[in-house]
């Protein structure tokens, strides 16, 4: 059993998850009160599906992009899981997660999430052999340098407000925008890239894996 944890924004998430079915999932938005709500979700929802912690043979964490406090509860949680159980820990990027549950496509891909005073972290992918792939880095971006950036047809999802949203569709010739249904993130799809790299034997570091930050102005490798 694969146990993912996202709290990489204030949309939280977990995910129990064995290859085969989704055997929970919780998903919430929290304001800044993960460190008071997530370890008490985990438990709770071990309990409910009758899931003990020996159980788990893996854990998948999103590593961001995202805020410093988030990040850093939901790592260490996941750590502390991880170093007590002596099982693999995986980092997936929190855009890869967006990106993931969008259908595939013959246009570019966009993956947006917030960055904090008015910023977004936008991240980019290609479509290959049936998956969406990154490409490029992460860049952090107003919505109207985003805007301008775009000069062919593309898939756009992700955490946007009303306002975004509209004046991202003001674009409609080039901008695909996903449904808010479609742009919520969702933990089953970070349980599923973890299971794929758990399947390859492809693990981090528990002790050194480390987040990635938003710093608005800068670029991160993708």
């Amino acid at each position: 059993m694969l146990l993912a944890i996202d709290s990489s924004t204030r949309v939280a998430g977990i995910a129990l998850y064995d290859g085969v079915q989704v055997v929970a999932e919780t998903v919430w938005v929290d304001h800044d009160n993960h460190t008071v709500h997530l370890a008490g979700v985990i438990d709770d929802t071990l309990k409910r599906c009758g899931v003990a912690v020996s159980s788990l043979h893996s854990l998948a964490v999103a590593i961001g992009p995202g805020s410093f406090t988030a990040l850093r509860i939901g790592l260490a949680i996941a750590k502390g899981i991880a170093f007590s159980r002596g099982i693999p820990l995986i980092g997936i990027p929190t855009l890869d997660i967006l990106a993931a549950a969008q259908p595939v496509m013959d246009v570019p891909l966009i993956a947006i999430l917030r960055s904090g005073r008015g910023r977004l972290a936008v991240g980019y992918y290609h479509a290959d052999s049936g998956f969406w792939q990154a490409t490029g880095e992460i860049e952090i971006l107003t919505v109207m340098e985003l805007s301008e950036k775009i000069k062919q047809p593309t898939f756009i999802c992700g955490e946007l407000t009303g306002e975004e949203r509209r004046l991202l569709g003001r674009k409609w010739v080039n901008v695909i925008l996903a449904s808010p249904a479609q742009s919520f993130r969702k933990p089953v799809f970070l349980a599923e890239l973890g299971w794929q790299r758990w399947e390859k034997g492809q693990f981090d570091d528990t002790a050194t894996l480390a987040p990635l930050y938003f710093h608005p102005g800068d670029k991160i490798p993708g």
